[in-house]
């Protein structure tokens, strides 16, 4: 248990940035704070590096109260999804710069400046300056910064996002290894789910300056325990529906009746909303008892082997996400099918309702 937040909350003016929050996130791999922009992410980094104190609660790291502790008596690493460089530094010098600051000897330095570099594929540019590179080998310099530095505390801000796909999918890979086997905590905040489950580690779903549900990544998304972390946890959007329950059957908006997922069988009758992935929804029947659907094509996008259509459905847009090219006119009648044994239930406030599947 290396870092705490107890009751952390953060009021700017009269607005919550964070609500009340209790969190613990250890140093057995990374921890992510997955969430949409502006849902808190940020604030709860500048939280827990001590550049923002906390209106209320306390901050431990490690068994001591930091709260209040300004990040210049810490030792933490932050890196953000801007290139945040020295431009008047070459590449060696941004690299060695906490080092400096922190006193350490110049032979240490030059051994661990080579050493990150190496890592990082940096050698070849360590005379240049931030301008002469391009946006990977920036943000390989300031991942670089923050590594070098052997922190307690390494917080990094969405910091592959401005890069291209290649790079950002070396890096992603890459992250882990050179994290491993540093003692000290990780935290890396995302918009992107699929990010997070490549990453592993535990993840906090945050929405609206609240943690909704934190646990192992992989159980998180698997298995959501409200209505927020289920669509935080889902790209493309999940798709939504207010139905009635009466009896064996499911009622939709249109009057139409569905079969009953296991997933309800012991639930009294009443008004639930269901919420089912995209790639539960596709152009193709995969099981006999999946329910058609039929709507208005809004949208389509065909991306390699895979086709994704977004379609309206009894008042509501609803995703498909099929394997394929399936090129579907922009207004014309679609026919889809939906796997309800996948599908997650809710109650009217949220709340995941957990049945007999």
């Amino acid at each position: 248990m290396s870092l705490e937040l107890r009751n952390v909350s953060k009021l700017v003016g009269n607005e919550a940035h964070i609500s009340p929050t209790d969190l613990t996130l250890g140093d057995d791999g990374f921890n992510i704070l997955l969430g949409t922009t502006l849902a808190g992410k940020t604030t709860l980094m500048q939280l827990m590096a001590g550049l923002q104190r906390p209106t209320e609660g306390e901050i431990w790291f490690r068994g001591k109260n930091v709260t209040g502790v300004p990040v210049q008596k810490r030792n933490v690493s932050m890196v953000y999804q801007q290139f945040i460089n020295y431009p008047n530094f070459d590449v060696y010098e941004n690299i060695a710069s906490p080092l400096r600051v922190a006193g350490v000897s110049e032979s240490a330095i030059k051994q661990k400046v080579y050493a990150v570099s190496d890592l990082l594929r940096l050698s070849p540019m360590l005379n240049r300056r931030p301008a002469e590179l391009s946006g990977g080998q920036q943000q390989r310099t300031a991942l670089a910064r923050a590594l070098v530095k052997d922190a307690d505390l390494v917080l990094l801000d969405e910091p592959l996002a401005n890069l291209d796909f290649k790079l950002r999918e070396e890096l992603r890979d890459e992250l882990p290894k050179l994290l491993s086997g540093r003692d000290c905590t990780v935290v890396y905040a995302t918009t992107e789910p699929s990010e997070a489950l490549l990453l592993g580690g535990h993840t906090a779903a945050v929405d609206k300056g609240r943690v909704v549900q934190f646990g192992p990544t992989g159980l998180v998304y698997r298995d959501p325990e409200n209505l927020s972390s289920a669509a935080i946890f889902s790209e493309p959007p999940i798709n939504r529906l207010a139905l009635q329950k009466d009896g064996g059957n499911l009622i939709a908006p249109n009057g139409d009746r569905w079969p009953l997922p296991a997933a309800l069988a012991g639930a009294a009758d009443g008004s639930f909303i269901l919420a089912l992935r995209p790639h539960n929804v596709t152009i193709t029947r995969r099981h006999d008892a999946d329910v058609p659907l039929a709507g208005q094509v809004l949208v389509t996008e065909i991306s390699g082997s895979e086709s994704v259509i977004h379609f309206e459905i009894l008042g509501t847009t609803w995703v498909s996400q099929s394997h394929g090219v399936h090129r579907l006119a922009v207004g014309s009648t679609g026919s889809f099918f939906a796997d309800l044994s996948q599908a997650l239930f809710f109650e009217p406030d949220g709340k995941r309702i957990k049945g007999g599947a």
